[in-house]
């Protein structure tokens, strides 16, 4: 069979929308398991784009397990696998309506890894926390946008938590809420009031955590959330022009989520 595909135009990331197509052929049936993909060159010129575009999509494509390798001949559809891949497509992530929306997810998940961390820390636990918020207070201090140091913020909460599936979550979810995570705090930083809030959010939660105080963890876990958004909401369109574009950038570097 001949696969046409539709050439790919600008906004996402160029390989994650070729990524999207061949992956929508295989989970729709029309790619089946065991059949070969067609060649480096042929979807190149499909999809209107360079070979290194094509093998950043194909690598994506194995890392869902969707696509193996076969030495000398090429690239193939997997075994159907026993349970979908969790996968967000990244032409969805490229608006001030999905920074909110990932604000909800992040609402549901870090309330109650809050409370789990104020149920189950320990002074280690404490102390890591303890020095990730005032690394982050350090950073803005200094003038940087803190973003690294608030994934390390809520990266220590997490694994306070001891729970390895909500990590393992926040995990996969990491690579794209680094991009909200970029342009929320640039938002937060245009107003000096912004800033004071969020720390304000920060030690709230720190200290309902340090005194096990789970019902208190989760509200300012909560309201964290819920004001980022009322925050997000406050930001004008010539803003968004400016940083739009970092929110359809999965996270590749080392750096940890959220």
């Amino acid at each position: 069979m001949i696969h046409q595909f539709t050439p790919i135009t600008s906004g996402a990331r160029l390989s994650d929308q070729v990524a999207e197509q061949l992956a929508a052929e295989i989970k729709q049936g029309r790619l089946s398991p065991g059949d070969k993909l067609p060649t480096e060159a042929s979807l190149s010129k499909q999809f209107g784009v360079s070979r290194t575009v094509v093998r950043e999509a194909v690598s994506r494509l194995k890392s869902l397990g969707l696509v193996d390798s076969r030495q000398g001949s090429g690239a193939f559809v997997s075994p159907q696998p026993p349970f979908a891949p969790l996968h967000f497509e990244a032409r969805h992530a490229a608006s001030q309506e999905a920074v909110i929306q990932m604000a909800e997810v992040r609402r549901a998940l870090e309330a109650e890894v809050a409370v789990l961390a104020a149920q189950r820390c320990t002074p280690q636990d404490i102390q890591r926390i303890t020095q990730a918020v005032q690394a982050l207070d350090d950073a803005v201090q200094a003038g940087g946008n803190g973003v690294a140091e608030d994934v390390q913020f809520h990266r220590a909460i997490a694994e306070a938590a001891g729970n390895p599936f909500l990590i393992q979550t926040l995990d996969y979810l990491g690579q794209f809420l680094h991009g909200a995570t970029q342009v929320t705090r640039a938002n937060e930083a245009r107003r000096s009031d912004f800033a004071a809030q969020v720390q304000a959010e920060h030690r709230a939660i720190v200290q309902a955590i340090k005194t096990g105080n789970p019902l208190a963890a989760r509200h300012a876990a909560a309201a964290h959330m819920n004001n980022a958004m009322t925050r997000i909401q406050s930001a004008d369109p010539s803003f968004w022009q400016q940083e739009g574009e970092r929110l359809a950038q999965p996270l590749v570097s080392g750096l940890r989520p959220l």
